[in-house]
């Protein structure tokens, strides 16, 4: 008996930190797209290059849907501010590179393997069902258009 009440209010108690990950999840999702967004945007013409060197079709096209969802996926995950909706088109980027880039070094990230990018689109999902949590943009809108 003593065993489950002491278990229910620790229980009770980690609820108050259900934020936490969230945040941090968000935080260490921006860090991770802003080198590769910045340095898209200092030269998406290599980009487009690239692209096109792999048979991806509309080069040009997608290296700026990438830059710029990488860019604006970095500043909205770090506010907080509208996470669920730029987690899919990031989760979309990260498929793309899983498919084109990464699947066929296997799976270790050592080997330029698709682990990392597995990682992301998990962290994404999660970002996406769970939304930003109460430490961001997202959650004081809402608490201010309570009012």
């Amino acid at each position: 008996m003593r065993i489950t009440a002491a278990y229910n209010t620790f229980i009770e108690k980690m609820t108050r930190l259900n934020d936490l990950p969230l945040l941090a999840l968000r935080l260490i999702m921006a860090y991770g797209f802003y080198n590769p967004a910045m340095m898209k945007i200092k030269d998406v013409g290599s980009i487009a290059a690239w692209f096109d060197s792999m048979g991806m079709p509309m080069p040009a096209l997608n290296a700026y849907l990438a830059t710029y969802t990488e860019f604006f996926g970095f500043i909205l995950l770090f506010l907080g501010l509208g996470t669920r909706i730029i987690t899919v088109p990031l989760m979309i980027t990260m498929i793309v590179a899983i498919v084109t880039v990464h699947t066929g070094n296997g799976f270790e990230a050592s080997d330029n393997g698709f682990e990392i990018p597995l990682y992301y689109l998990l962290i994404l999902f999660t970002l996406f069902v769970y939304g930003s949590g109460k430490i961001s943009a997202d959650h004081l809108i809402t608490k201010f258009r309570k009012k």
